[in-house]
């Protein structure tokens, strides 16, 4: 008999997701039919941030805005989000909210459109999205409510309170950051995660294990996201390489939607470590375009090398939960199976392009397992990662 994936997490699927977030969690397959009733309370008229085809493509644009309009919500559609966000697109979109006085904005896609969104509802009271990239929000900033409807499962960004963007201007990657960018409401569907192409699938999966990972290894990490991402690694372990091999069953679909739930909860919580910092800070290489998750699998190897010294209790409960005595191997054989593995100059990264990354690199770094970080480790990682 197969286990109801949040009674396994120790989550009631009768009451809800009862999570250490202000985001309130609707999970199950279907529920996209409810959005129109869950964002109607929150405002009349919804700019809806997606992608340029896929969401037409499948029909989920076309479900998404029949529920919004059955429940009386107006819907004015923004379709040019890119795999990375970039500052003149969440420009663009919050100029046709400002056109439309739309009052609420919607995020349906992966974590790309979900982060848009974000962007442009925190972006309100603002001349430009690039003024706070980069910028951590006070908690009184003005923002317009947010829905966030994933198609993928790895990003985490339907509950997180942080939004990736590229500032065109400055080449410069990096996230807006706050309480304020919280969605208000996340809509998690299983069911529509059933197209994605495997490459798409596997590297989100990627992000999903990443935050499990970095959540309890963290030095923020509590008892309580230690259990979330054991939990979510143990779903990313099962579940991981039938998707990768094409048997992305209803059940295999939903484990890893919880999986990237539960990360996404733990950067809402006790936030990330280097690698995330790391591969942000790759976007400022303009001529490559990478993946998020796929990136962080290719600097995984190294950062586990140099930081398991740090914290080996943390990273050996790691190993368990994935069914193995060290880390580093269980994640590298993980990675091998689902056509993650590499190295950086297999993307075309060079030597010279690590100064680059250097001079991208922000946010927190105080929260990785190194006692100390200074330009010299993160220079070593990026080098190690080109081998």
């Amino acid at each position: 008999m197969t286990t109801d994936p949040l009674t396994a997490a120790g989550l009631d699927p009768e009451t809800g997701l009862d999570l250490p977030v202000p985001t309130r969690v609707v999970f199950g397959r279907g529920t996209l039919d409810r959005l129109g009733a869950l964002a109607a309370p929150l405002g009349g008229h919804a700019l809806l941030v997606c992608g340029r085809t896929a969401m037409r493509r499948h029909g989920h644009l076309d479900r998404a805005q029949a529920s919004l309009r059955a429940a009386g919500v107006a819907v004015t559609v923004f379709d040019r989000v890119s795999a990375n966000p970039r500052s003149d697109e969440v420009d663009d979109a919050l100029a046709l909210a400002r056109v439309h006085s739309c009052d609420l904005v919607i995020g349906l896609g992966g974590g790309s459109a979900i982060d848009a969104a974000k962007a442009v509802a925190v972006a309100v009271g603002a001349d430009t999205v690039r003024d706070l990239i980069g910028h951590t929000l006070p908690a009184s900033a003005p923002a317009l409510p947010v829905v966030a409807v994933p198609t993928t499962a790895g990003s985490g960004s339907e509950v997180t309170k942080g939004a990736i963007v590229t500032d065109v201007v400055r080449r410069f990657k990096s996230g807006i950051r706050g309480d304020a960018v919280a969605p208000r409401v996340a809509v998690v569907d299983p069911d529509l995660t059933e197209h994605l192409p495997t490459t798409v699938a596997v590297e989100s999966g990627f992000d999903a294990l990443a935050h499990a990972v970095e959540g309890a290894v963290a030095r923020r990490a509590t008892e309580q996201s230690r259990a979330y991402s054991h939990r979510a690694l143990a779903l990313v372990r099962d579940n991981l390489p039938p998707i990768a091999r094409g048997e992305a069953s209803p059940q295999v679909r939903e484990n890893l939607a919880l999986a990237a739930l539960l990360g996404g909860v733990n950067v809402a919580t006790v936030s990330t470590c280097l690698p995330h910092r790391l591969q942000q800070a790759m976007g400022s290489v303009s001529r490559i375009e990478l993946s998020h998750g796929r990136g962080l699998a290719l600097l995984y190897p190294a950062w586990l090398r140099s930081a398991y010294p740090h914290a080996s209790e943390a990273f050996d409960a790691v190993a368990d939960a994935l069914g193995h005595r060290d880390a580093a191997d269980a994640i590298g054989a993980l990675a091998g199976t689902t056509g993650l593995g590499g190295s950086l100059a297999d993307q075309g990264f060079t030597e010279r392009d690590i100064e680059t990354c250097l001079a991208g690199i922000s946010g927190n770094l105080d929260n990785d397992p190194h006692p100390q970080i200074d330009s010299g480790l993160l220079r070593a990682i990026y080098r190690d990662s080109l081998r």
